[in-house]
């Protein structure tokens, strides 16, 4: 077969490959950490998974049977102790660090775990990192919120400020610089590569609001309008004119794995922060997202405003991509109107009592069929 993840970057005579390599993936009980999980067993890769148990029932975790795929470790990313033997016993390769409180609006009800996990966690991860001989690259991921936002219309670059207006955003703009200070004091660029020097090319990643099948997390605007259709009565929608970058989940996650492999030539140019957006046309605002869902789903599904007060949310945010795709030859592969399709065929087989598993397994294949091309 050829080798997807090379097919859309430059000629490369020797084909990267996944196959036997150990990777350390912390968040793989979460949705984007369960689909991930997922993907790279299917490249071959040698997964051990280190997070929470899932934060919802149902999950994707178990609805897909991650745990049938990879080595499935339970602990907090605060525990210093249990983090770094979990890791320096496994001696990976690479490691995808995902764990987190996702949420915008817990972060406010729960602000300092929000902080401990995010900002304090992503620092454990890394120290444990500096102790693992084994290591070479690490990707870890923040989100779009990182950026100080000024509801302006431009899309946001990697070079643009740091900030946060709450909690959750504010402590993945922490995850950034803290990532940033590892990489500066604890692996410097001339040891990458080096038989001597424990070089660890770090790297960031910031994406959009994702969407796919298995996401049951409270307060995101697509499970609540699954949950609210299964359920038969119209779903309440908050803030119908804020616009986000929406994309598939596969998408991000398509970055992700050519950013770590993009790492592993340990070229220091690849070890700094980089944007997964959707394209500008998928920049929608959360009504436009509850008229489709509401027509490709069927079956009566409605929605209805809901008025209630909420804390503060960001009313427009967009993501300049050109980076990711002038250095790693990506781009997204999906329109909106497609990711939603996916989503609701995945729930849909799932209500059929399809097995999930393999219903999975087919869509990230089809999807990077579609890569190849």
């Amino acid at each position: 077969m050829v080798d997807w993840a090379n097919s859309i970057s430059e000629p490369n005579p020797t084909p990267f490959s996944w196959r036997g390599r150990k990777v350390f993936l912390t968040g793989h009980t979460g949705f984007k950490g369960g689909w991930l999980a997922l993907w790279l067993t299917q490249l071959g890769a040698t997964v051990r998974g280190y997070a929470l148990d899932p934060s919802t029932e149902p999950n994707l975790f178990t609805v897909a049977r991650v745990a049938s795929l990879v080595e499935d470790i339970r602990g907090d990313i605060r525990d210093a102790v249990r983090l770094e033997r979990a890791m320096q016993e496994f001696a990976p390769e690479v490691v995808f660090h995902l764990a987190a409180q996702p949420l915008v609006r817990y972060s406010y009800e729960d602000p300092i775990g929000t902080f401990e996990t995010n900002i304090i966690g992503t620092a454990r991860v890394l120290d444990s990192v500096r102790r693992t001989p084994s290591i070479a690259a690490v990707v870890s991921v923040t989100t779009d919120k990182c950026y100080e936002n000024k509801e302006w219309v431009w899309p946001y670059r990697e070079t643009d400020a740091l900030g946060g207006y709450d909690p959750y955003s504010s402590s993945k703009a922490c995850a950034e610089i803290v990532s940033a200070a590892f990489r500066q004091s604890y692996f410097p660029v001339e040891a990458l590569g080096k038989p001597n020097g424990h070089g660890v090319a770090i790297a960031t990643a910031r994406a959009g609001n994702v969407i796919g099948g298995g996401d049951w997390s409270t307060d995101r605007l697509l499970p609540d309008l699954v949950r609210g259709f299964l359920s038969g009565k119209p779903v309440g929608i908050r803030h119908p004119h804020a616009i986000r970058p929406w994309q598939h989940v596969l998408e991000p996650l398509h970055g992700y794995i050519l950013l770590a492999e993009k790492l592993l030539t340990h070229d220091p140019h690849f070890a700094a922060a980089y944007n997964f957006g959707p394209s500008d046309t998928d920049a929608r605002p959360v009504s436009w997202i509850a008229e489709q869902m509401t027509a490709f789903w069927g079956n009566g599904a409605s929605w209805v405003l809901d008025s209630t007060p909420t804390p503060h949310e960001a009313g427009y945010l967009k993501l300049d991509s050109s980076r990711a795709h002038t250095d790693l030859g990506w781009s997204p592969q999906l329109n909106l109107q497609q990711a939603l399709e996916l989503l609701v065929g995945w729930h849909h087989s799932w209500q059929a009592g399809s097995d999930m598993h393999i219903f999975t397994l087919d869509q990230i294949e089809q999807f990077r069929s579609q890569c190849e091309k």
